[in-house]
């Protein structure tokens, strides 16, 4: 049984007979990290990849055509949560890569405590996103931006760390709750005015709704000039 490349480095397609699942290759295997199914292949162990617990899962299996996100990166993770999908991208950009996951719960950096003492590649950051400048010290330049933060304020919180960190020409994903911005309108008009405020600054790449997966959210796939 061997995993099929997809066209994102990193990120493959696995068949178990006609279940057909989207994996990434365990960087510490033996290892699971939310309870996900771990599967031997011939070229080693993968982890099943759940889109109902991960957006950037479920935007490639909605058809994302670009991503940009490549082994050996070094990542800037906001909105890091408990590491579920920080896992995934810590094997994407295996043990040459870093991910700098920031999250602002004390309680829950408790747990990317944890995934870090099994993946050397991540670095948990205990800061509030909205304020760049208090952890620059702890972050180097970096060649891909993630974004996952459920504010109000979420595109403001997103441009400050792209103009702060992201390198000349590198790739960054927002991931877009519209309830958390503005339960007034309808998520569709709110995609809108966010891609609008993106485009002032950034080169938006590719935009997919979520749904079923996620409802009421959409994956911007952008690229600094």
């Amino acid at each position: 049984m061997q995993p099929e490349r997809t066209a994102f480095p990193g990120i493959f397609r696995l068949w178990l007979g006609k279940r057909g699942l989207m994996v990434t290759r365990n960087l510490v295997p033996g290892a699971s990290v939310y309870g996900e199914q771990l599967i031997r292949t011939d070229s080693g162990e993968c982890r099943a990849w759940d889109p109902k617990r991960s957006k950037l899962a479920a935007a490639v299996l909605n058809g994302l055509n670009q991503l940009g996100l490549q082994e050996g990166a070094l990542v800037l993770y906001l909105g890091a949560s408990t590491g579920t999908t920080v896992s995934h991208v810590s094997d994407i950009v295996g043990p040459k890569g870093i991910v700098f996951a920031v999250e602002s719960a004390p309680r829950v950096c408790r747990e990317l405590v944890f995934l870090a003492e099994q993946r050397q590649n991540v670095h948990p950051i205990l800061a509030d996103a909205n304020h760049p400048e208090r952890y620059a010290d702890r972050v180097l330049g970096a060649d891909f931006l993630y974004q996952d933060i459920a504010q109000r304020a979420q595109v403001e919180i997103f441009l400050k760390n792209v103009r702060q960190f992201l390198k000349p020409g590198g790739f960054c994903v927002l991931c877009v709750k519209a309830r958390s911005i503005d339960v007034t309108k309808r998520p569709q008009q709110l995609f809108r005015e966010v891609r609008a405020a993106l485009e002032r600054e950034l080169i938006v790449a590719d935009v997919r709704d979520l749904a079923p997966f996620q409802a009421d959210h959409a994956f911007f796939v952008c690229k600094r000039r």
